[in-house]
């Protein structure tokens, strides 16, 4: 399902990984990321696809929620267990969506 946005101006964090062959905990600890950022003040949604590459797209209504999101306790210790074990490598880029549009054939 795609996220469902507000009329821009927000904010999208992408975050593109590469896997090690570690899977232990991880869709637990992925799936637990996403019901948490549920719960934070400012979240918009997210979106997410894996093939070789994984891309996970999270929405925000502003940096400071972005900001807040990054220091949260229980993120912070996934951050450290995926870099410890699950990712081969990451790139986290932060971009302000000036525009936006839609096509749903439903």
């Amino acid at each position: 399902m795609l996220a469902q946005t507000p009329q821009p101006p927000y904010y999208a964090v992408i975050f593109s990984s590469l896997r090690t062959s570690e899977t232990d905990g991880y869709g637990d600890t992925a799936t637990r990321m996403v019901e948490l950022a549920y719960e934070q003040p400012g979240f918009l949604g997210v979106e997410s696809a894996r093939q070789e590459v994984g891309i996970t797209v999270s929405y925000w209504d502003s940096l400071d929620a972005i900001r807040q999101w990054k220091q949260h306790a229980e993120h912070r210790l996934a951050q450290q267990q995926g870099r410890q074990r699950w990712y081969e490598s990451y790139t986290v880029r932060i971009c302000r969506v000036e525009r936006a549009y839609a096509f749903d054939r439903l």
